[in-house]
C-alpha cells in the first residue's frame, strides 16, 4: 500500500490537472469574444451546422422506397415550423417527433 503523503500528492495533482483543464476553455475564450471573426461565425454557424446535419442525415436516403416519406416529412415539418415561428428548438423537436412517430409506426420495416 502506498504511503499517505504519496496518495495525497496524487490526489492533489489530479485535482489541479482537472481544475486546469476545466478552466482552460474559459480562459482561452475570453479574448476571442471581442473578435470580429468569432462574432461573424456566431451568426452564421447555426445555419451551417444544420446544412451539414441535413446532408449527413439524408446522404443514404433510399429514394425509391416508401420509408423515405418519414425523414422527408420530418424535414418539411422542421422547415415549416422554423419559417413560421423562428424558434430552432421548436423546429428541431417538432421534426424529431414527426420522424419518430412516422418511422416507428406508419413506415416501420
Amino acid at each position: 500500500m502506498p504511503d499517505t503523503p504519496y496518495l495525497l500528492a496524487a490526489v492533489a495533482v489530479s485535482t489541479a490537472i482537472t481544475w486546469a483543464l476545466r478552466a482552460l476553455p474559459f480562459a482561452a475564450l475570453a479574448p476571442l469574444r471581442a473578435s470580429a471573426t468569432v462574432q461573424y461565425l456566431s451568426t452564421r454557424m447555426p445555419a451551417g451546422v444544420m446544412v451539414i446535419l441535413l446532408a449527413y442525415c439524408l446522404r443514404d436516403l433510399p429514394v425509391t422506397q416508401s420509408r423515405v416519406i418519414a425523414p422527408l416529412a420530418a424535414l418539411a415539418v422542421t422547415i415549416g415550423l422554423h419559417l413560421w415561428r423562428r424558434n430552432a428548438l421548436l423546429s428541431i423537436l417538432g421534426g424529431t417527433v414527426v420522424h419518430v412517430i412516422l418511422a416507428s409506426t406508419v413506415f416501420a420495416h
